[in-house]
């Protein structure tokens, strides 16, 4: 049966999603409350398709930078507590309050202009306060931060539903500037309990703090990049039993397919600029996946891709569109073969940190970056939707071929099954 293949997909695996839910919840215990983060659709996941299963496994609230990403998912009829974790524009204000989207506040000017809209509407208004510690972003420092709990709790129309900080240290507890903000914090913390201002949740801890072991743990956690199996690598190697990254399964996979190849001489240039020269006799492969879907352009002549089980080199620029990878070394590739660029194939495996590492950048931008015209296909677990394909005769020019009756090129229309 013909199988339509996508020049390119990301398959967005919910049982690992639901396994680290699991591993985060064995860490913070039954008492504290889970705000999963899926922010920029759920880093580049799917947003609506990554909270849909949260929210069967009973995850009641969730961490969003816009007020559209929260209305989105109210759309797609995912039921919870939706807030936005920074602030917000003023365009967005009265769509927020109709929306009942809880809302970051961190200054005198957004208390009133929320209490105003509130008032006007007839609505009540749900914000956090954001209190700066040491990011230097957003929020108003301990002191001044107290002031403002005052004025929302003098504030028609607004009601706290809970108080936050963001720790700048993508080490967690592991840096000693995080105890330092916590210490901070209490500055806050302490004062308004004495004057019995505190309401809704007190929320500090992100994936990286969850995953070192930062105490206390407030009334809820904030996992974003730990649900979708990736951890900071500030965060350093964690020695085997450390029970860190062991117990998390990445959620994405980036895979694409050969579309043609060619056998080229030694001296041969490959793409733009010619950059890369072979140095052999190789065979060159195209893949219809570049920069625009999550293939980092300083990935040219240093990345990495799987196919057939076997480690290749991205050779050449990594353009918009197409990514060339040289396969002289993976006996039997083809036309048609899937090839991964994030995610395991066989024994073999690149993550999305391997290739934020050789990238230069972060693993968040990696998968970020993937454009919206690549399809976010759903496996649960081992299941894969597509399987790896032979080119038939039909795919070879018999003029190109060598002295031995190998084909020298192979292509194949994207999607088109031979």
């Amino acid at each position: 049966m013909a199988v339509n293949v996508p020049r390119v997909w990301a398959e967005i695996d919910l049982a690992a999603l639901e396994h680290n839910l699991r591993a985060i919840r064995a860490r913070i215990g039954p008492a504290v409350e889970l705000i999963l983060v899926v922010k920029a659709d759920a880093y580049g996941h799917g947003a609506v398709a990554i909270a849909r299963r949260a929210a069967a496994l009973g995850v009641i609230a969730f961490g969003v930078g816009t007020v559209e990403e929260a209305l989105e998912l109210g759309a797609a009829g995912i039921r919870g507590r939706m807030i936005v974790l920074g602030t917000i524009v003023d365009e967005e204000a009265e769509p927020a309050l109709r929306g009942g989207v809880e809302l970051g506040v961190h200054s005198a000017d957004r208390v009133r202009m929320l209490s105003a809209l509130a008032v006007k509407l007839g609505l009540t208004a749900r914000v956090h306060l954001n209190v700066d510690t040491g990011m230097g972003r957003l929020g108003s420092g301990p002191a001044r931060a107290l002031e403002l709990l005052e004025e929302i709790h003098a504030s028609p129309g607004l009601e706290l539903a809970g108080s936050m900080t963001h720790v700048a240290s993508s080490r967690g507890a592991d840096d000693p500037g995080t105890a330092a903000q916590l210490r901070s914090f209490d500055q806050y913390l302490g004062p308004a309990r004495e004057r019995g201002l505190l309401r809704g949740w007190t929320h500090v801890a992100n994936s990286a703090c969850i995953f070192t072991g930062l105490e206390p743990r407030f009334d809820a956690v904030r996992p974003g990049i730990a649900a979708l199996g990736m951890l900071p690598a500030e965060m350093g190697v964690i020695p085997a039993g450390g029970g860190r990254l062991e117990a998390l399964r990445p959620v994405l996979s980036l895979r694409s397919q050969v579309v043609f190849f060619k056998d080229v001489e030694p001296g041969t240039p490959i793409g733009y600029g010619g950059t890369w020269r072979a140095t052999r006799r190789s065979r060159i492969a195209t893949l219809p996946v570049g920069y625009n879907d999550g293939v980092p352009w300083r990935l040219g002549n240093r990345g990495r891709a799987l196919i057939r089980g076997c480690e290749v080199p991205i050779v050449g620029r990594v353009s918009m569109d197409y990514t060339t990878i040289d396969i002289t070394d993976a006996p039997g590739a083809d036309v048609g073969d899937v090839v991964t660029l994030i995610g395991r194939d066989g024994e073999r495996e690149l993550s999305a940190s391997c290739l934020a590492d050789e990238a230069g950048t972060i693993p968040y931008e990696i998968t970020c970056s993937i454009g919206r015209r690549v399809p976010r296909m759903i496996v649960e677990g081992d299941a894969r939707p597509f399987a790896g394909r032979s080119a038939s005769s039909a795919d070879q020019d018999p003029s190109n071929a060598d002295r031995s009756g190998a084909a020298a090129e192979s292509t194949v229309a994207p999607g088109a099954t031979p």
